[in-house]
């Protein structure tokens, strides 16, 4: 099924580049339309069924290059033009002889957000499926804890910048883009990369600006009938984009929208049984085509709907599909208890069910900085075995006693402690994870970072660590286990513990930090995920 190419105008003058795939036999059809930066020949396809299929089940299919992206005019200048370009793409699909006005989005990632930005609320799409992406840059594109993505951040944008290049046809500044990707040298030397290739890189901007303040940043509001509107939401525990998510399930649930959620055991790219080294089993291979027919065929064709239910999510342990409600979680209550060679030893630190005792202290050298692995965060996103990490003498370890019943773990964790370093900047990076019964293994599970600047950092205060939201059921005679360290490089960048973020990799100035906390008072509790109003007065369950 070969597309046709097609040229989308804008109300400023500029051509869209895009491909359009027509189902066979006669129309008008209800169409999709996906807006992305990549090239429209891809259309996703690292992670959809290729538009054809799509076509293939009675929809016109519009896949559109956006401003100064593959073959379309203009310049790119990130989220800040699909608003107005967004809308004016939908009048013109819907105007188009071959669609008979019913239009739905899907996509994910920048794709995903396209579909959520319009000026003129009559304008929206007639049912939306964005995938992966949230709405506020600071908090859902750019950083965590008060630290920037930075593998992350500078994989994107150095992909963002390379496609730049070829534009223009700069073949060596391509060249030096793709040779430090390859090579891993985009850790330290991306920053000047995007500055001397593409300065007026989105990514360079977030890199630049202070993720510990919403100054400068960008946090774009929808408008409420485009939430009210049908929603698809699919997320993936391994994806950085998951609290954006649920941020959006959050705000469709408060004005009533109609919303169906999925969380699978999914990174960015990979949405298959096997995410990275772990075979997450049968069930968890990508349905996600189907869900959007089913999806679309109900709300563009006026289909009954196969399934009703409003979130499903996949445990990581169990391995199978459950109903559960985002804005509850379940009951954890542990404490941190150690006599103070939680970081020497990693089976000395326990979780305990009775109240937190103990000190430890550590030093963070950040001439080895302790390794971020997997997670969310990596670019080795998902469940991995982190036992060689837990036995570093810069890692504390906290493990409890082998489990007497089920222990479901569904919300996101928090880490409440007091801690203190000797310098005015430290990071306290978090990482929670399983000892199966019947293995040696530590898998870990879900990770999360706090960066603390200032001279608030030498006091013995109460730092709170949230983690990436789960679902994971432990078996009897499992152990749960809480580690941290100083640092998760290169997930975040080190901190140089002089006060300032000092982003990147280590650097002749950064200090020798040296951390010391108190156990009594320390909690790890489970919040809701996706809390809303209706829900702050039930507390825990599922």
């Amino acid at each position: 099924m070969e597309p046709i190419p097609v040229s989308v105008p804008l109300r400023d003058g500029i051509q869209q580049h895009g491909l359009l795939w027509c189902p066979s036999g006669a129309g008008p059809w209800p169409a999709l339309l996906m807006r992305q930066p990549y090239g429209c020949r891809i259309a996703s396809s690292v992670v959809y069924a290729h538009p054809a299929w799509y076509a293939s089940q009675g929809y016109l299919v519009l896949v559109l290059d956006v401003r100064g992206r593959g073959k379309s005019e203009g310049h790119f200048a990130g989220f800040e033009q699909e608003a107005t370009d967004g809308d004016d793409s939908l009048v013109w699909l819907r105007n188009d002889h071959r669609c008979n006005g019913k239009v739905g989005c899907y996509g994910f990632s920048y794709q995903g957000l396209t579909q959520l930005l319009g000026e003129r609320p009559e304008l929206a799409p007639d049912a939306l499926a964005p995938a992966m992406c949230g709405l506020d840059e600071r908090e859902h594109w750019a950083s965590e804890g008060g630290s920037h993505w930075w593998a992350l951040c500078l994989g994107w944008g150095l992909q963002l910048a390379a496609e730049s290049c070829r534009r223009r046809r700069d073949q060596p500044a391509w060249d030096a883009i793709r040779a430090s990707l390859l090579s891993g040298q985009f850790l330290t030397n991306g920053p000047a990369l995007l500055a001397q290739h593409d300065p007026s890189n989105p990514v360079l901007t977030w890199l630049q600006r202070d993720p510990q303040g919403s100054s400068g940043w960008r946090q774009y509001q929808p408008g409420p009938l485009r939430l009210q509107r049908p929603l698809l939401l699919l997320q993936g525990w391994s994806d950085p984009y998951l609290r954006g998510g649920l941020d959006l399930w959050r705000r469709a649930q408060q004005i009533g929208g109609n919303t169906r959620l999925y969380i699978g055991p999914w990174s960015h790219l990979a949405w298959d049984r096997r995410v990275g080294s772990h075979d997450h089993g049968g069930q968890a291979c990508s349905n996600v085509d189907q869900w959007q027919l089913e999806f679309f065929d109900h709300h563009l064709r006026g289909h009954d709907p196969i399934e009703q239910h409003h979130c499903r999510a996949y445990d990581q342990l169990s391995k199978q599909w459950r109903e559960r409600d985002p804005a509850r979680c379940s009951d954890l209550s542990f404490a941190l208890r150690s006599n103070g060679l939680a970081a020497a030893r990693s089976d000395e630190g326990e979780l305990v069910t009775t109240s937190g005792s103990g000190q430890v202290v550590w030093v963070h050298d950040p001439w080895r900085p302790a390794p971020g692995r997997g997670g969310h965060l990596g670019l080795d996103a998902g469940l991995v075995e982190r036992g060689d990490l837990d036995a570093r003498a810069d890692v504390v370890c906290f493990s409890s006693a082998p489990l007497n019943e089920e222990l479901e773990l569904w919300g996101q964790p928090q880490l409440s402690l007091k801690l203190a370093a000797d310098r005015p900047g430290f990071d306290l990076c978090v990482s929670l994870a399983v000892l199966p019964s019947d293995s040696a293994q530590v898998l870990q599970l879900c990770t999360g970072v706090l960066r603390q600047l200032g001279e608030h950092c030498h006091n013995l205060s109460r730092r709170n660590v949230q983690l990436q939201p789960l679902l994971a059921t432990l078996r009897p005679g499992d152990r749960l286990r809480l580690s941290l360290a100083a640092a998760a490089w290169p997930q975040v960048s080190v901190n140089p513990g002089d006060g300032s973020h000092g982003p990147g990799a280590s650097g002749m100035g950064h200090q020798v930090i040296t951390l010391h906390t108190v156990l009594e008072d320390s909690a790890l509790t489970m919040q809701p995920m996706a809390p809303h109003p209706a829900a702050e007065h039930q507390g825990k369950g599922v």
